[in-house]
């Protein structure tokens, strides 16, 4: 297998990120390691490249960023756990479908590790608990290797998500883990558990190298 970079990035600018997502694709070769970003980003509403204007209800002193990825408009928040994942597909011989499934079971793995039942929906993606939507995803790929990712809602303000039709879907009920266990929810120990089902359903054996800097990278 092809080395794995794994980045615990802790709470960081949206804007910065994206760019240096960009970057890194934009600039990766057939030796690139792959990498996957674990991070939180302060409260921004981010628009998939389909995403229709009405669906953003009122955005108020929360920055709206249009974006490249999949998908129409979600919320990101201190308290939930974004993981972008810069992987070259072809060289891991996956589709994007191989991808979507990949990540969809890593969060229902994670989720059932705290006693959860969780389930991916074929018409709306993401990852749901009955009808309560608590991670969400969007990819884009380019020249074969992907970039975004998914976002899980760990302990956060869940007000903004009012302010938007999340992905697209008016009235679509959003959750969070911090609401459906007893115990307190330690964001350090969920990035690890999601790390670990990621390598799995990837196939990658263990962990190359973990660093906590985009240094490298940018």
């Amino acid at each position: 297998m092809p080395e794995l970079i794994v980045r615990d990035l802790g709470l960081v600018e949206y804007q910065p990120t994206l760019e240096a997502m960009r970057k890194l694709t934009a600039e990766r070769d057939a030796d690139t390691p792959d990498e996957i970003w674990l991070l939180q980003h302060p409260p921004v509403f981010t628009q998939g490249q389909a995403g229709k204007a009405e669906h953003v209800l009122a955005a108020g002193d929360i920055p709206v960023i249009p974006v490249e990825r999949g998908g129409q408009v979600t919320y990101h928040g201190p308290g939930q756990l974004v993981g972008y994942l810069m992987l070259d597909l072809r060289r891991l011989g996956l589709g994007v479908r191989d991808l979507v499934t990949a990540m969809e079971q890593s969060l229902v793995d994670l989720l059932a590790g705290y006693g959860l039942q969780a389930a991916p929906k074929a018409d709306a993606p993401g990852v749901y608990i009955a009808d309560a939507k608590i991670a969400s995803l969007g990819l884009r790929v380019r020249r074969g290797c992907s970039f975004h990712g998914l976002a899980l809602n760990v302990d956060m303000d869940m007000e903004p998500f009012s302010r938007i039709n999340p992905c697209g879907y008016s009235g679509l009920q959003m959750i969070q883990l911090s609401q459906l266990v007893s115990e307190p929810v330690v964001m350090a120990e969920v990035a690890q558990r999601l790390e670990r089902a990621l390598r799995h359903h990837l196939g990658y054996p263990g962990l190359s190298r973990d660093v906590t800097s985009l240094s490298e990278s940018c």
